[in-house]
């Protein structure tokens, strides 16, 4: 099964993604982490108005499988999150991208992403050649 990775998105290490607009950061976990994790059923975010730190844990996400800390990719302050996530986490399984991001930050400092991975360095990274 080939899993998708939008091009207009940065990956990290951790497979967290970051959709930049201006200096407003989306912030959601890839397809590939999806997949690994299995089934979705649990999801811990910080409130709005919360800072997060790069690389620091911000929130954790758990599935029939195991708990992992979401590391933030940027720093910023949490302007909006996905409550429909929390509410219905199966729906980072079905739609990480669209429907299932996590978090919105007013961002700090746009060069933190350097460093962060394009679409076709990820596929490479999680996929192999």
């Amino acid at each position: 099964m080939s899993l998708e990775y939008p091009d207009n998105l940065r990956y990290t290490d951790t497979h967290e993604y970051v959709d930049l607009s201006g200096d407003i950061a989306k912030i959601g976990v890839s397809a590939f982490a999806v997949d690994q994790l299995g089934d979705i059923v649990f999801v811990e975010l910080p409130e709005v108005g919360d800072t997060i730190v790069k690389g620091s844990t911000f929130g954790s996400i758990e599935s029939v499988k195991a708990v992992e800390d979401l590391k933030a990719p940027i720093s910023g302050k949490v302007i909006k999150r996905n409550d429909a996530a929390i509410d219905t986490p199966e729906i980072i399984s079905t739609d990480p991208y669209t429907g299932g991001w996590l978090i919105e930050v007013q961002v700090e400092a746009v060069s933190e992403l350097e460093g962060t991975f394009s679409a076709t360095e990820y596929r490479v990274k999680v996929e192999g050649d």
